[in-house]
């Protein structure tokens, strides 16, 4: 008995340090989310007015051509700043380089600019609130980013049997990396959607992806109920992006099928020994070369016609990247079916695979600036590894058996 106390003594005191951080991160996002609401809907109060201020405009995030409907032109002075909006038509006309702005102040000291005198109540209100929006933005995005660490805390922990201590820790620290960069690399707005909303799928992405990971890695077969999720996830990020198009439509009619597929498949050939394990097995030499060839080849169809697609969207200035992209995306998508393939018929080489994907998703992510996806990639680096090291081991442990692919 006393053997027994000692044991479970230990367990009851991290189960009660695991309760006390999801406490913590709880009264995180009550905090943050609560004080956003409150200074995003306050009321805007007696306005001063401050005078005319010369305002110069800012080139230098200007790249508009016809395919932009609205083009956003800023004016600055000093920490001051006032964002016009025009049609192309008019931006194309347009050759004033310095305007006059009219401000005005809050009470709060919030400082709010027109390009005319006395705004009416309504204008001076809804103003206020995008510069409150604004203010707030990386206060929500913390909110959203603890929802996100506090869901994954609660996953490792209620599932703490299944899940070995490096396994939690490389989870939570990932999660505890992408809360950081939400903060810290804020999304802005595009395609007329916030910003937030923006960085909200980003996390969940992330979240989804690297606990769909640790499940393959575990050569467990519900990896492919929460790679479904993972599946929506990214296509309502392209639509709301409008790009990667190559990605997008794969994933629409080859990733939601397959993980289906795999799911069966993977459940036919269960361990002997442990009822939670898949079998797996490797690919020979002269598959490999065969599979090779068709990802260049589909690189370069696909990407051809990808890139030849008028597409607009805010995503992008710069049409050059959108033709990088649009080939980068084709080989992610091309070395993205292989691993599907491979993922279905339970074979290692998926992990080299995530390796080509991971490192072409983490140069695409740089050239968008999704730099809070490149925590993802790391995620996806180090668990490849790890994946790869334990189904390797399995497969030499079970040498003999050699697992039929069906």
């Amino acid at each position: 008995m006393k053997k027994l106390f000692k044991y479970a003594e230990p367990n009851r005191k991290l189960r009660i340090a695991e309760y006390i951080v999801l406490l913590l991160i709880l009264v995180g996002i009550i905090i943050s989310l609560g004080y956003g609401f409150i200074r995003l809907n306050s009321d805007v109060g007696n306005i001063t007015p401050i005078g005319a201020v010369e305002m110069i405009r800012d080139e230098s995030e200007e790249d508009y051509d016809e395919d932009y409907t609205v083009c956003d032109v800023i004016y600055v002075n000093g920490e001051d700043s006032l964002t016009i909006s025009y049609s192309y038509e008019e931006y194309v006309e347009l050759d004033q380089d310095r305007i006059t702005a009219y401000g005005y102040q809050a009470q709060d000291g919030t400082r709010m600019f027109f390009t005319h005198e006395n705004p009416g109540s309504e204008e001076l209100a809804a103003t206020y609130r995008q510069y409150q929006a604004d203010k707030m933005m990386p206060l929500f995005n913390l909110g959203n980013a603890l929802i996100i660490l506090f869901l994954s805390v609660f996953i490792m922990t209620s599932f703490s049997t299944f899940f070995s201590t490096y396994e939690k820790v490389w989870f939570i620290t990932i999660m505890v990396l992408a809360t950081i960069a939400a903060v810290i690399f804020p999304e802005e707005s595009a395609n007329g959607v916030n910003g937030v909303v923006i960085m909200l799928l980003y996390l969940l992405d992330t979240f989804l992806n690297i606990l769909c990971e640790l499940l393959i890695s575990k050569q467990s077969r519900y990896n492919f109920l929460v790679s479904v999720l993972v599946e929506i996830t990214e296509i309502v990020i392209c639509i709301v992006l409008m790009y990667r198009f190559a990605t997008m439509v794969t994933t629409l009619f080859f990733w939601l099928p397959i993980d289906i597929l795999s799911f069966i498949n993977w459940t036919k050939h269960k361990d002997d020994a442990e009822d939670e394990l898949t079998m797996v097995r490797r690919l020979k030499g002269y598959q490999e070369v065969l599979i090779i060839i068709g990802i260049i080849v589909w690189t370069v169809v696909v990407g051809y016609f990808i890139s030849g697609l008028d597409i607009t969207t805010d995503f992008f200035v710069d049409r050059s990247l959108v033709t990088a992209v649009a080939y980068l995306d084709a080989c992610a998508s091309a070395v993205g079916v292989a691993n599907g393939l491979f993922i279905f018929f339970r074979l290692r080489e998926q992990w080299i695979a995530w390796y080509i994907c991971a490192l072409l998703e983490a140069i695409i992510n740089v050239i968008s600036g999704q730099y809070v996806l490149l925590i993802l990639k790391l995620g996806y680096f180090t668990n490849t590894t790890y994946g790869y090291i334990k189904w390797s081991r399995y497969i030499r442990s079970h040498r003999e058996e050699q697992p039929s692919l069906f």
